[in-house]
């Protein structure tokens, strides 16, 4: 019996007023795996990723989370499914009049109630020390590099234990080596944590660190999937275009 994938989308669409981002889209996220999904600006990468947190309600469609349907979920019901994901914004999103240890405690013990003080000192460190930044727990966060402030949003993702982690251009705005470090890094927490990961991303080297598996959107739709060789030889010149 074939496994159920533990992210499953089908018939996906969402409109913004006149403008169409989503139009059907089809996918499924295998258990322990890292999807990447590649497309130019305004394909609706981060729409499908928003989509499946509940940021964004689709206009049509079925998201399930390990088989559950989570599209017709109310408030309550969605935040115990939020609970098992883990999500790495495009900006950090980090409070800057915290700490790096408040702002991973605020998170803590948003997702995580009942823990004593010990506990969940213990959980920080352990995040932070899983990002190689243990000795910046007490930096502000417009005391940090902008490398190092995705390695704080990754320890905050990871701090929840999830079982899926959505990553929003994970290595946009870093320089190549910061960038080359941070893709390590997601496959060193896939390996660690046995997560199952959608990486939203045009980074090309970042995918291919990254993916067991690319998905490449176009103007709303999935035009193209495979592993990165399959999809640099393909038939498709505009698939090609990506790996140039």
């Amino acid at each position: 019996m074939e496994a159920q994938p533990i992210i499953a989308i089908n018939n996906l669409h969402k409109s913004f007023g006149k403008n169409a981002v989503l139009k059907g889209i089809n996918l499924t996220l295998n258990k322990g795996e890292n999807l990447v999904i590649l497309g130019r600006s305004g394909s609706g990468k981060s729409v499908t990723i928003k989509c499946v947190v509940g940021l964004v309600v689709p206009d049509q469609g079925s998201i399930k989370i390990s088989g559950q349907e989570i599209t017709n979920l109310k408030y309550d019901e969605l935040n115990s499914q939020r609970v098992k994901i883990g999500f790495m914004f495009q900006n950090g999103a980090l409070y800057d009049s915290m700490s790096i240890r408040q702002n991973l405690k605020f998170t803590l013990k948003h997702h995580t109630r009942n823990l004593s003080d010990e506990a969940i000192e213990k959980e920080i460190i352990e995040a932070l020390d899983n990002v190689g930044l243990k000795d910046s727990i007490d930096k502000m966060p417009a005391e940090l590099s902008g490398g190092m402030l995705k390695r704080i949003a990754l320890a905050r993702a990871i701090i929840i234990k999830p079982e899926i982690i959505l990553y929003d251009e994970p290595t946009a705005g870093l320089d190549t080596i910061t960038s080359r470090e941070i893709s390590e890094l997601i496959v060193s927490v896939q390996q660690k944590y046995k997560t199952s990961s959608i990486i939203i991303t045009h980074d090309m080297p970042c995918a291919k660190i990254t993916a067991n598996r690319i998905l490449i959107l176009k103007e709303g739709e999935i035009i193209a999937e495979g592993t990165y060789d399959e999809l640099e030889k393909s038939d498709d010149e505009w698939v090609r275009s990506f790996f140039v």
